[in-house]
């Protein structure tokens, strides 16, 4: 009889155990760190990540977000804890693209996968495995806005460019890529005559459109690496009241606010990036990664043009 009791004993101990480990029991939790919680489009990839995170494994991933705050000792530090407590896997959208080294560093050796998303990182080239990047192709989308000033202008007139944050590889290729469709075959006359940094930011932007029409500088059009930039010149213009059928401005987003400005005849070109897209890969790449499945380098969203004669397609996507 005691052997009996002992044996059903064990038989309930073991089945017990077994359950608990089961990893299908388990939920996986995802940390995020986002370079700050001011900007559209991030507040848009943010949405992006939370609403696939419902969707997927039957509502068995939990993501913990964190703000960077636009610092890297505060991302840095985020990562480090997010590592501390174990997270299955970690998505880092950069505060600053030349740190990822470090940030790559300290995850590959806690064996902790890694997804950098939106903004491409400075090692790229270097990644090793479980590191991947979910994002879309900088040079296609500022190439792709480009073109299209260049069409509304003719192949010729001078421009203004409107950096983002210059720590970010996306604002540097956006903007190179402006510069390289100026004076391209059928853009010969077209010509980059100032660029600012601007730093994403629509304040920022304003500001220094202001500076341009005070100091009466001569353009035919804006280029901003982003939507909030543009939507920022383009209330600099309204306010001097130098906003014509003539000027073009151009962003790159496709938000809510800029497809507005579209609508009301303001805002001539976007280009359209799919937060969603990109929210939704880089959790499946997460998660992917977390059970050890393949998932390619480079993961990409590709960039599509906004025009006054396309954008009905794009509301409501961003």
């Amino acid at each position: 009889m005691r052997a009996t009791t002992l044996n059903l004993a064990l038989s309930a101990l073991i089945g017990s155990t077994a359950l608990v480990a089961a990893p299908a029991a388990q939920a996986q939790k995802i940390g995020v760190t986002m370079v700050d919680y001011n900007d559209t489009f991030r507040t848009l990839l943010r949405k992006g990540i939370d609403e696939a995170a419902h969707k997927a494994a039957g509502g068995k991933v939990t993501v913990q977000f964190e703000d960077a705050k636009s610092d890297v000792g505060n991302q840095l530090s985020q990562i480090q804890n997010m590592i501390a407590q174990k997270f299955d896997a970690i998505i880092v959208q950069a505060v600053d693209t030349d740190a990822t080294p470090r940030m790559t560093k300290m995850a590959t050796e806690a064996k902790v996968p890694l997804v950098y998303v939106n903004l491409k990182p400075s090692d790229f080239d270097r990644l090793p495995a479980g590191v991947s990047v979910v994002a879309s192709d900088e040079r296609v989308g500022g190439t792709v806005q480009a073109q299209q000033v260049c069409k509304l202008l003719k192949g010729k007139g001078q421009v203004l460019v409107l950096m983002g944050d210059l720590v970010h590889e996306a604002a540097r290729t956006r903007t190179d890529a402006v510069e390289k469709v100026a004076g391209s075959p059928g853009c010969e006359g077209l010509k980059v005559v100032d660029k600012r940094e601007g730093k994403w930011s629509r304040t920022q932007a304003q500001d220094i459109a202001t500076n341009w029409l005070t100091a009466g500088t001569r353009f035919d059009a804006i280029v901003a690496n982003n939507d909030e930039m543009a939507l920022g010149a383009l209330n600099a213009l309204k306010a001097a009241r130098k906003l014509t059928p003539n000027v073009v401005v151009a962003g790159i987003d496709a938000t809510p606010d800029a497809l507005a400005s579209m609508k009301a005849g303001e805002l001539k070109v976007s280009v359209f990036q799919n937060a969603a897209a990109q929210g939704q890969g880089a959790l499946d790449a997460a998660l992917k990664l977390s059970r050890r499945q393949p998932v390619d380098k480079f993961v990409n969203v590709p960039f599509e043009l906004v025009t006054p004669e396309n954008m009905a397609r794009y509301m409501g996507r961003n």
